[in-house]
């Protein structure tokens, strides 16, 4: 039998993407990174060697889909980063639900008291934390988020 494996739960943006990572278990999400996108070179190593030191087992993708549960132009591109980690990491796949993510993230980080500075520093990342933290507590479901979705999953 194999070790149990993490998740990394990504927030994908066209500047920087934020990452979170479970616990072996699945059960607790915690902020990981931000990854300032640089080429799809450099990006995909950054990936490869993420998940290899943190035994990654599979990706959540969060997806960006409008209140009545359709897909715009946002959800269309991380849907193709989301392929294309998929391909670059040889991972199985899910998309999430993202809705409100940042706004909550934001909003976490607010009452806390970090400066504007403080807050976008950590954001994305935060927000990919509540993302990854819903699909835990949904138990994992192998199918994707609400909405005309059609990708494999694990």
């Amino acid at each position: 039998m194999s070790a149990p494996t993490r998740l990394l739960g990504v927030d994908y943006g066209t500047v920087r993407v934020g990452l979170s990572i479970s616990d072996a278990e699945r059960r607790l999400a915690s902020p990981l990174a931000i990854l300032a996108r640089a080429t799809p070179e450099r990006d995909a190593t950054y990936f490869r060697a993420l998940v290899e030191e943190e035994q990654v087992g599979g990706l959540v993708i969060g997806l960006p889909v409008h209140l009545n549960g359709r897909e715009g132009q946002k959800a269309r591109e991380a849907r193709a980063f989301g392929a294309w980690l998929g391909e670059k990491t040889g991972l199985p796949l899910v998309f999430w639900d993202e809705r409100f993510s940042t706004v909550e993230a934001e909003s976490a980080l607010w009452q806390a008291g970090l400066t504007h500075k403080q807050r976008k520093a950590r954001r994305d990342r935060v927000a990919a934390q509540i993302m990854l933290q819903a699909y835990l507590d949904a138990g994992c479901p192998k199918e994707s988020a609400p909405g005309p979705l059609s990708d494999p999953q694990f």
